[in-house]
This record gives structure tokens, C-alpha cells and sequence, in this order.
């Protein structure tokens, strides 16, 4: 422990700061105005207490070795920062970009303080390591001649072929769209994540062995029987990508859509790919049905598309500003926390429920303005009641222009329409890849992670699952394994916050 003082003598956090909203949303760049390294950084390090029981390895999924690098980070030594944070790790510049940072919600130090500024320092770690060109690849020492094909190119996919062709197999990624990185390609915008940071791990990847095959839809251009009659193993990581709709009346009209229909043509015209739906905010009344973090994302992009308005519903009340009773230390608090997205703009509106789409809205400020469109959706509000904790209240109902509504309630469960028709695999009780503890499903030699197996989740619970289901793969393809295997495919966390 470098400074057993260092939290008496520094008390606040010190956020990174960001542009001016007005600048940042003429654009699609990273909406902060400095990186993780500054002045401040090392003396914001050692707030770590080094804890005897360190509780935010505990709140991580990867199980990462945080007071280790925290104290490293104070020191400096970048070196043996990047080599502590890559035992665990495979993209870090991921999550610590767009994790909600459950380790933080873990901190001793928060009980009584801000946590540390764990995320911030994960980021600064591997930020540092790319720039004095640390992160090398990591080739194989010897050739199992043992194949994997992994299906689907998200954090989980990925993970799970880096770690098992560092172990020596032959392993080829398929992905169905045109870039490699799933949803973190196309479905999280620019200004959150850009894609050269993607690009580099995967050129890192290519140098270390593992083969990408891009715009190959298994199930049509390769079945799913065929590629099991190719490779020794086959890794099913498609993710949870059946959106959960909102079926209401009107639900047939135009301009209505997903938001992961919506968010990906935004990205794609940015990089000069053709939209798959051509859907723009531009010049509309934009209503996003739900909060979370793919809703905050809707609302940042409708922005930046010059959207007249943005209006967000979430039926859920706004969360505490302090962690409630019943979200004890050490679990993950659903605090009220702005999003740089609703800084920019929009109007959350709370305890709100959908009733009807809308043809021919006629409240005052907007007309139906052709037909067969969506002009207008009406709400109501909700509260505890007869009818349990969503209840309807009379008299609140109300009409809001929308020419474009975003439905953003999460996914149901992976798309295996083609798996099941020709590699039958089990599925559990929503739909999800069934598979054991070690990851195995029913069928030999055919393994699920991600949220094909765990259902929709976080990038660092995706990460995790690649790295545990790696090991099994290796287990089963040689008998045994060194692979690190932090979770097992049913360990559950205490408590996930809102996707």
C-alpha cells in the first residue's frame, strides 16, 4: 500500500471534465475534453485503501486485481499497471468506457466517501499502455491443431477467441454484419465509444492468430451442422438481439422502430456503410419508450441528428439520489446519475406507461402529417395501486407528438431460429442457450456464452463469460486447462443495474 492515508487526505472526486454541450453535439467524438491522464489522476489513485477484503473485486465479474493497479497507477509504472489489468482483462478500453463500474459500487471507501475513481483508472491504465505502444500481441508458444469457430464478433465472441487462440487452436470468428464487434460496433454511438479502439484490438487479435470472417450469416451461408462438421468446437456467441416490443395499438404504422434498428444506421452512415433502415431523427418529434442506457444513447444520437424534440419515458420513478435500503453496500446501487446524453437535452418524463400509437394526433402543436404515420402516442401515468406497482391512474391520460418513437426495452433472448432447425440445441426457460456450468449444451463439442447463455447483460459480464467459457473449450478440446475461468455459467449477480 503506497499511502495508508491517501483517503483522509483527498476526500472528493475529480470527474473527467467534458466539452460544451453545444460543441459536442455538432459532432460524434467522445463528448470528454480531457483523457483519464492528468495532474490529478495519481493523487485520485491513491484514495485506493488497499482493503484487506477488497470488496470491488468482488462487485467485478472479472474478478479484477483493482488495488494492485490502483496503487501502480499512483506510482506511475505503467508497465506493471497494463500487466496487472491484462491478467484479467481482455478490453479494458472497453469497460472502462462504458461499464456502469459495479467495482465502484463495491468500494469500502464509498460508505463513507465518493468511491475511487476505479473506472477512470482502468481507462488511464490501458490508454497509456497503447500510446507507449505497451500492448503487444500475444502470440501462441505452440500449435494445438485443434479448430474453434466462434460465432458472433461482440465482447463475449471476442474474448473467447483471444484467450483460446493464445492457447494454441485454430479459431475463426463469424459475425453476419459487415465490421467485426457486434453491438459494440454499431449499437453503443461514437461519441461513447469510437471505433478505432475496436479496430486496434482486432488488429492485435489478427496478429496474434485469430481469423475474422465478416458478412457470413451462419444458419444461411454456412449451416450450423456444417460449421460443427468443420471445427473441433464451436462457440455459440450471437447475443440477445429479439428486441422486446411494445405491442399497442397502432403498432402498424410507420415510423416506429427499435432502437438498435436506429442507432446502428446512425454509425453506419458515420463510417460511409449504407443504412440498413434509413431511419434519421432529423427535423422529427422523436419519443423513446424507456430509460436506460440504450434510451440515454437514443437521446444523444436523435440530438445530434437535429431532432425538433426528444421525449423519454420510463415507467420505473426517477431513481434515489442515495442508495436505498433495500441496495445495500456492496451490491450495485440504481442511483439517479445524469448521462452526458441528458445534459444535451430531452425531457424525462417518469411513473409513465404507453397506452396507444397515434395517426391522427390533435393535440395543440402538431397535426397527422401524412397517412399511415405516426404522429402522436398517448401516455398515462402510473403508481402503486389495485393493480400492482404499474397501476394506471385515471384521468392522467394525455397525448405527445411523435413522429419517430424508439422502443427500448430490452431484448428477449438470442435469435436461434436456424440453430434449432440444424444443430437442435436446448433452451432454458427464456429462451436463452442452455448450457451447464461449464458452459456445454446439449449437443458435443458446442458451447454458449454471452448473452446468448446468460440473456441480455453488461459488457463485463460478457467479457467474463468469454474468458470462463475459453477455459472449457480448452478443458474439453485437451483434456485440461490453464485458461482462467472467473464465473461459472450460472453464477448470478447480486444486482445488474438497468441496460
Amino acid at each position: 500500500m503506497g499511502d495508508p492515508r491517501g483517503f483522509l487526505k483527498v476526500r472528493s472526486r475529480h470527474e473527467l471534465a467534458e466539452r460544451p454541450v453545444q460543441e459536442r453535439i455538432q459532432d460524434w467524438l467522445d463528448v470528454h475534453a480531457e483523457t483519464g491522464l492528468q495532474p490529478w489522476t495519481q493523487e485520485q489513485a491513491a484514495r485506493c485503501m488497499d482493503c484487506g477484503t477488497p470488496f470491488c473485486m468482488q462487485g467485478c465479474p472479472l474478478g479484477n486485481l483493482i488495488p494492485e493497479w490502483n496503487d501502480l497507477v499512483r506510482q506511475g509504472q505503467w508497465q506493471d499497471a497494463y500487466n496487472r489489468l491484462s491478467i484479467t482483462n481482455n478490453f479494458p478500453e472497453v469497460t472502462g468506457r462504458i461499464c456502469p463500474a459495479l467495482c465502484e459500487s463495491a468500494c469500502v471507501l464509498g460508505i463513507h466517501q465518493p468511491t475511487t475513481m476505479i473506472r477512470n483508472d482502468e481507462c488511464t491504465i490501458i490508454d497509456q499502455a497503447w500510446d507507449l505502444d505497451i500492448v503487444q500481441p500475444l502470440k501462441p508458444q505452440r500449435n494445438t491443431d485443434q479448430t474453434v469457430a466462434v460465432v458472433g464478433s461482440g465482447p463475449s465472441g471476442l474474448a473467447c477467441a483471444q484467450q483460446l487462440t493464445r492457447a494454441g487452436h485454430t479459431v475463426v470468428v463469424y459475425e453476419r454484419d459487415d465490421a467485426i464487434g457486434g453491438l459494440m460496433r454499431y449499437g453503443i454511438p461514437n461519441f461513447k465509444l469510437d471505433k478505432h479502439i475496436i479496430d486496434r484490438r482486432i488488429a492485435q487479435m489478427e496478429a496474434e492468430g485469430t481469423r475474422f470472417r465478416t458478412n457470413t450469416e451462419i444458419g444461411k451461408d454456412i449451416s450450423w451442422d456444417e460449421l460443427r462438421d468443420r471445427y473441433d468446437a464451436v462457440v455459440v456467441a450471437i447475443g440477445s438481439t429479439v428486441p422486446r416490443d411494445m405491442n399497442l395499438p397502432g403498432r402498424d404504422l410507420d415510423g416506429i422502430h427499435f432502437a438498435m434498428e436506429f442507432l446502428p444506421d446512425a454509425t453506419r452512415r458515420l463510417y460511409g456503410v449504407d443504412p440498413v433502415h434509413n431511419i434519421t431523427a432529423h427535423n422529427k418529434h422523436v419519443v423513446i419508450i424507456g430509460g436506460g442506457d440504450t434510451g440515454s444513447d437514443c437521446l444523444g444520437t436523435a440530438i445530434r441528428q437535429g431532432a425538433k424534440d426528444v421525449t423519454v419515458l420510463q415507467i420505473m420513478p426517477q431513481e434515489p439520489l442515495v442508495r436505498p435500503d433495500n441496495q445495500p453496500w456492496p451490491t450495485f446501487a440504481r442511483l439517479y446519475q445524469k448521462t452526458s446524453s441528458m445534459e444535451e437535452g430531452g425531457e424525462y418524463i417518469y411513473n409513465t406507461d404507453s397506452v396507444e400509437y397515434l395517426e391522427s394526433a390533435t393535440a395543440e402543436g402538431f397535426i397527422a402529417n401524412e397517412s399511415g404515420q405516426v404522429t402522436g402516442l398517448k401516455i398515462v401515468s402510473v403508481a402503486p395501486g389495485a393493480d400492482g406497482p404499474f397501476t394506471r391512474q385515471p384521468g392522467t391520460e394525455r397525448i405527445i407528438p411523435a413522429d419517430l418513437v424508439l422502443i427500448s426495452v430490452g431484448f428477449l433472448h438470442p435469435d436461434t431460429s436456424s440453430l434449432m432447425e440444424q444443430l437442435p440445441v436446448e433452451l432454458d426457460a427464456r429462451g436463452n442457450v442452455a448450457r451447464n456450468d461449464q458452459f456445454a449444451t446439449n449437443q458435443d463439442g458446442v458451447f454458449s456464452c454471452g448473452d446468448a447463455g446468460r440473456g441480455q447483460s453488461l459488457v463485463v459480464w460478457a467479457i467474463a463469460e468469454g474468458r470462463s467459457c475459453a477455459a472449457a473449450v480448452d478443458a474439453y478440446l485437451m483434456g485440461k486447462t490453464e485458461l482462467p475461468a472467473p464465473i461459472q455459467a450460472s453464477t448470478k449477480p447480486l444486482m445488474l443495474p438497468r441496460c
